[in-house]
């Protein structure tokens, strides 16, 4: 057990530091769980426990890798969702904008909603999100504006634009899609589309499509390590 948190807390730093690289920022999305989860491994691999006492931490990893598969398993699946219907609505759920600058998460989801649209050109498009710390603008308008810059006409757009979380994106979304009758599609990065799926059959979605987009590959496993998190969270405290 001892070369198992030594090793785990080696590779938890040096990810860490590879986030930084790529990133810039000492402190990116979530990256700060890396430095205090491999901090945690490296103290219980170099303290001096008993045989009994790393026997006991042996079962509680088991036991936290075991959940961790468990809901993993159930995000990894949905990412590779498929969605070829045509449906009533796509909504986009927003992410952080920069000033007025989308950012490349934000960007990956208006994209993926541009493809599904070329080929469904019918569809109306609900942008969700409001206006946070560092946002020139609501989510909702830079996104409205990027879709109409790429080809979609603005009358098939509704601009949703005072939720903060993703639950009010959906629930304050509903202010244009019928829940129950209409067949809505979710547009969020991949790592994202299970719990924003899970939230909209709780905001009472009946007719629910997800189509993922992709999401950078180098912050893949940040992502998937606070989705898990989100998840229990969201199975937890339900609606």
């Amino acid at each position: 057990m001892r070369y198992y948190f030594l090793i785990a807390g080696i590779l938890c730093i040096l990810y860490y530091l590879v986030l930084v690289f790529y990133s810039r920022r000492l402190r990116s999305t979530f990256a700060v769980f890396w430095v205090i989860t491999g901090g945690v491994h490296l103290v219980f691999g170099c303290a001096p426990f008993s045989a009994s006492v790393y026997s006991v931490l042996k079962w509680l990893c088991l036991f936290c890798w075991a959940a961790i598969l468990l809901v993993e398993s159930r995000i990894i699946r949905a990412m590779f969702a498929k969605c070829d219907e045509e449906l009533d609505w796509l909504i986009v759920l927003g992410a952080q904008v920069r000033g007025t600058h989308i950012t490349n998460s934000l960007r990956r989801r208006l994209d993926r909603a541009l493809e599904y649209q070329k080929k469904h050109p019918g569809v109306k498009v609900i942008v969700s999100g409001g206006q946070g710390p560092g946002e020139a603008v609501t989510e909702a308008d830079a996104m409205a504006e990027y879709l109409i810059e790429n080809g979609v006409p603005e009358e098939q757009i509704r601009r949703e634009d005072r939720s903060t979380s993703t639950r009010e994106n959906l629930r304050f979304s509903r202010k244009f899609a019928d829940a129950e009758q209409d067949r809505v599609g979710i547009v969020t990065n991949d790592f994202h589309i299970y719990r924003s799926s899970v939230i909209a059959r709780q905001e009472g979605y009946r007719k629910l499509y997800m189509i993922p987009a992709d999401s950078n590959p180098v912050f893949q496993i940040n992502y998937l390590a606070r989705e898990f998190f989100g998840v229990v969270y969201v199975w937890v405290k339900g609606k």
